[in-house]
């Protein structure tokens, strides 16, 4: 699986509203994300796994 970074736009209640560099859109339940994710913050998706960067 390729690595994907994501920056969060926004968050929404339970969920972050994301964005690649590219300008691909992604929404998903802060549950899945790393704990300390806030707006603003760089996220790696890779293997299935999250990171912040």
């Amino acid at each position: 699986m390729d690595t994907i970074v994501y920056t969060v736009r926004a968050i929404n209640g339970d969920y972050a509203d994301l964005v690649t560099d590219g300008g691909g859109e992604h929404s998903i339940t802060m549950f899945l994300l790393p704990e300390g994710t806030t707006v603003g913050s760089r996220l790696k998706l890779e293997n299935f796994q999250w990171e912040l960067v």
